[in-house]
């Protein structure tokens, strides 16, 4: 089976026999934040009971963090699954998404049976999306969706634009969903995220994870921000009623107290990602400078990924994204160490 993500350490291991250095994958290089850790030692002892299926604690504590009350967040197993339940809550006949984008939009798109267009970024443009996009949002589409920051280009868009999109969705009968994953990465978060007007715009769907900042991918823990409380109950029973599970639910209680750990995260990437652009650069690839904790970048090397993984490294091919093809990659920004072997081991390739 060809998976569509990067982050495939299990499938690494499998051929190699020893763990990766992991450049496919954009979460947090310092780890594990040891409170987020203990958090989950210490909900162990309640594991032997259903975790709670609203999240009653967690969204009380993000509703206080993101300025919104609890009934206008919905919990789920990632962002993934809330996209899921989002589409099949709403199940639309026609759907707009942009091109290159993170795949599960148009996969759970899909599986509902949804016609499903795509809006082109031009390369020359930067891959930044423009106001083009707005003719594109016609009636009859009844969804759209937007990556900010876009992954795998790591581009953020205008904010007017971002509003004159989601009055336009209005306009129209559309739900906007806006991922925001990234957006934790970002240096002006406020610039770029549509929460304020979440009480506003009830077809404004904002979409938010543990999963990238607090290197918790494999706890599977998101949300999302909504005005509209009745789409969030169908998104609510549109899967398992224990999406969310006890040790999840902990682990995001304890991320939210991890300030310190998030600052230095963010020093870190605004650090690096300039130093392993400029490495990238010099090594002859060609570098779209990002603002999340991931670059891309294009470079015609036949095998490239394979000739880094017999070197201990994966990178993430950005082959099957549409708009993209097999010389563009997308590498996470990591430690000073790590990302130096990457250039080293790129400087051996290429």
């Amino acid at each position: 089976m060809e998976l569509m993500h990067g982050g495939d350490w299990a499938g690494y291991e499998a051929r190699y026999g020893r763990p990766p250095l992991d450049f496919s994958a954009n979460v947090s290089p310092l780890g594990l934040p040891e409170g987020v850790r203990r958090g989950i030692i210490a909900a162990l002892s309640e594991a032997h009971r259903y975790p709670d299926p609203l999240c009653r604690t967690l969204r009380q504590r993000l509703g206080e963090r993101e300025g919104l009350p609890p009934e206008q967040i919905l919990c789920g197993n990632g962002a993934a699954d809330l996209i899921f339940r989002g589409v099949l809550a709403v199940s639309p006949r026609r759907a707009l998404i942009t091109a290159p984008t993170f795949g599960e939009y148009e996969q759970a798109l899909t599986l509902a049976d949804c016609q499903v267009e795509r809006f082109f970024l031009r390369e020359e443009e930067g891959f930044v999306l423009t106001s083009r996009l707005l003719e594109a949002i016609t009636p009859g589409v009844e969804m759209v969706f937007l990556c900010e920051p876009n992954n795998p280009t790591g581009a953020v868009s205008d904010r007017q634009l971002l509003l004159e999109v989601l009055e336009r969705c209005r306009r129209t009968g559309a739900l906007l969903v806006v991922d925001e994953c990234f957006g934790d990465f970002l240096e002006d978060q406020e610039a770029h995220t549509l929460r304020g007007q979440v009480g506003d715009f009830p077809n404004l769907l904002i979409l938010k994870a543990f999963t990238k900042m607090y290197a918790m991918a494999g706890v599977r823990l998101g949300y999302c921000l909504c005005g509209d409380t009745v789409l969030l109950e169908k998104m609510a029973g549109a899967g398992q009623p224990w999406g969310v599970s006890s040790l999840a639910q902990a682990a995001g209680l304890a991320a939210l107290q991890e300030t310190e750990y998030v600052s230095q995260v963010r020093q870190l990437i605004t650090r690096q990602r300039p130093v392993l652009q400029k490495g990238l650069e010099e090594l002859g690839c060609t570098v779209w400078p990002g603002a999340a904790n991931y670059l891309l970048f294009k470079v015609h090397r036949p095998g490239l990924t394979e000739a880094l993984e017999q070197r201990g490294i994966t990178l993430r091919s950005c082959k099957n994204y549409h708009g993209l093809g097999p010389d563009y990659y997308r590498t996470a920004v990591r430690t000073e160490e790590e990302n130096q072997r990457l250039l080293a081991a790129l400087r051996e390739v290429l």
